[in-house]
């Protein structure tokens, strides 16, 4: 099946391919010989965020790659991806990352040990209670290939991995899921695979693992059931939005409820 709007494809390959230079909304609507407008238009409704919010996405995952690759300053990296102010980068990264770049460059030796902690987790199954299905999630995450890992599965406030899912959870195998106490709003599935044999840097730097999302967004509303979703993991493929969230801060908050409720 011929994906819709196939000619973003193009404009998406040259932003990748121009990444490290001014790129305006004029500029890449020209690309297609499309007015701004309607560039933008057909751009969200393929990939789900507006133009520029893609190419901002782009940029803080080139952040990621030099604060772990580069011994450059914090201030010399936000330079490189075009912010003028440490400040805004600190900021923006943070929110969309969830930790600030210094840390997030010294969390390679703590994103191991957590690894190493889902690894003795690895038999645990958890089980979900039945429950009034309003306010309820559940579906059910394939993959298009076999592998030994976790699956990192949230809802998002937004068509993209990034900032912590509103609600968040792992997996030892593909199968089913389920989130519970959904408050009435809109929401995107996103999830990706952790195989165990990566490396820290790999986990920190996920742009080759599988990943899913749902290409319409889940609406809940009060006292009404929610579509079962069903979603299959995929090799990258050039229009899915980079991982920007920081997957060892998710396996740790899973962890940490993990103790917290085995120790009650």
């Amino acid at each position: 099946m011929t994906e819709r709007y196939s000619e973003i494809d193009e404009v998406i390959a040259y932003i990748h391919q121009h990444i490290d230079e001014p790129l305006s909304l004029s500029q890449l609507a020209s690309h297609l010989a499309y007015s701004p407008y309607h560039f933008t238009r057909i751009f969200k409704e393929r990939i789900g965020l507006s133009p520029l919010y893609y190419v901002s996405s782009l940029r803080l995952q080139k952040a990621k790659d030099l604060l772990l690759r580069t011994n450059l300053s914090v201030r010399d990296i936000g330079l490189e991806i075009g912010q003028q102010s440490l400040g805004t980068f600190t900021t923006r990264f943070t929110e969309r990352v969830g930790m600030t770049p210094t840390d997030f460059r010294n969390s390679t030796l703590e994103a191991g040990n957590q690894f190493r902690s889902l690894h003795h987790l690895k038999d645990l199954r958890t089980v979900h209670s039945t429950i009034n299905p309003y306010g309820t999630i559940k579906g059910t995450v394939q993959s298009t290939m076999p592998f030994e890992g976790v699956i990192l599965i949230g809802l998002f406030a937004k068509p993209i991995p990034e900032g912590l899912p509103i609600h968040g959870t792992l997996l030892f195998s593909v199968g089913d899921f389920c989130f519970t106490g959904v408050q009435p709003g809109t929401y995107y599935l996103m999830a990706t695979s952790i195989s165990w044999g990566m490396k820290a840097t790999e986990i920190l730097l996920p742009q080759t693992t599988l990943r899913t999302r749902s290409r319409e967004p889940i609406v809940v509303q009060p006292f009404a059931a929610v579509p079962y979703q069903e979603v299959t993991l995929h090799v990258p493929r050039l229009d899915d939005p980079p991982i920007l969230i920081s997957l060892p801060l998710l396996m740790n908050n899973f962890l940490n409820r993990t103790f917290e409720h085995s120790n009650r």
